[in-house]
């Protein structure tokens, strides 16, 4: 079972570690977040972060816009959390799964409500590339989850 109910468990099984508190994109997401960036934004051709977030917190649905090429690679690492395109039913995931969003597809991700949950983001490289953030998820969906 990958569920992890406490931060010290997470930190054992979580080699990127958690990171700082996700301040800067606070406003997007829904409970508590953390960044670890992996690669130097702007100085490396690929920017990964390894994004940690408490049980219960999701991202806001967003859009990862690009004219060519774009979107985004999860690779789980710890615990367990979803991932959801609109329209689409939600997708459990857990250590190991790797979800590729093509570019201009709106989603969202996150951990379980019972789990703490860890994924490496992988910005895929594109033309006129940009985030788009939406809406919060829907409290009574992401409850029914």
């Amino acid at each position: 079972m990958s569920k992890i109910s406490d931060r010290a468990t997470l930190e054992k099984q979580d080699s990127f570690g958690v990171g700082a508190p996700n301040d800067a994109y606070a406003q997007y997401f829904t409970g508590q977040s953390y960044l670890k960036p992996l690669t130097e934004y702007g100085k490396c051709a690929v920017f990964l972060a390894n994004v940690t977030f408490e049980p219960g917190t999701r991202n806001n649905w967003h859009i990862h816009h690009a004219a060519s090429g774009g979107g985004q690679l999860l690779i789980c690492t710890a615990g367990e959390g979803w991932y959801q395109e609109e329209g689409k039913p939600a997708v459990s995931l857990t250590p190991g799964t790797v979800v590729t969003i093509p570019a201009n597809v709106k989603h969202w991700h996150g951990a379980k409500k019972d789990s703490w949950f860890s994924h490496i983001a992988v910005e895929v490289p594109g033309e006129q590339a940009a985030t788009e953030w939406c809406e919060p998820v829907d409290e009574k969906v992401y409850a029914a989850l």
